[in-house]
């Protein structure tokens, strides 16, 4: 959809599920008239200061830029879990926020998270309210799922009032399930009215 009102849906995918939640959620955001989806992603990071990786990712979507959050009227901040927190590669791009913060260029948008673990008690909610906490320092009007989504009250895999959740599995081979892509789909909608609405 080609419309000067995006919402940016920003996401780390490791094994790919994050990244397949990432896709559902543009497509609930594309659901919604003028409004289109912007998929971005992060580059992986290393300890090892040789270690780099290409200027143009070989699959996916393009690495985010700072401008990016600034054009965009609402955000979908994605990453998997990692011991109940953002993957690393996701909070070293939020570190470099500085900017954008100091002139409040995020202030008064919406926002909303999304996440997925390997485990159905594997940090998923914890890791969803972590990665408010950086949105919340730069004024941004976070978004849930609300109870009147049934798939919320029914879902025996991921999903919470937090934002949308994917269970994976150990060996992140597990597909995402009916009501989590309808979950996914949900909070796109759901962002991308808002946005509107505030944007107006």
């Amino acid at each position: 959809m080609i419309t000067d009102k995006e919402i940016l849906v920003l996401y780390y995918s490791q094994h790919g599920a994050t990244r397949h939640m990432a896709q559902l959620i543009a497509r609930g955001v594309e659901q919604v008239a003028g409004v289109g989806a912007r998929l971005r992603t992060v580059p992986r990071i290393s300890a090892v200061c040789e270690a780099t990786e290409p200027g143009i990712p070989d699959a996916g979507a393009p690495y985010a830029e700072l401008r990016d959050l600034e054009e965009c009227i609402g955000l979908a901040l994605g990453s998997p879990t990692r011991f109940g927190n953002m993957a690393a590669p996701m909070k070293y791009f939020w570190d470099g926020t500085s900017p954008l913060w100091m002139k409040h260029a995020l202030s008064g948008k919406p926002a909303a998270v999304f996440t997925s673990s390997s485990s159905m008690h594997g940090g998923q909610e914890s890791t969803l309210l972590s990665m408010m906490i950086p949105l919340l320092h730069h004024g941004m009007l976070i978004t849930g799922i609300p109870y009147s989504e049934a798939e919320l009250s029914a879902t025996r895999s991921g999903g919470t009032p937090y934002g949308a959740s994917h269970v994976a599995g150990m060996a992140s081979d597990m597909a995402i399930t009916e009501e989590e892509k309808r979950l996914c789909i949900a909070l796109g909608r759901r962002l991308a009215h808002m946005a509107l609405k505030l944007a107006a």
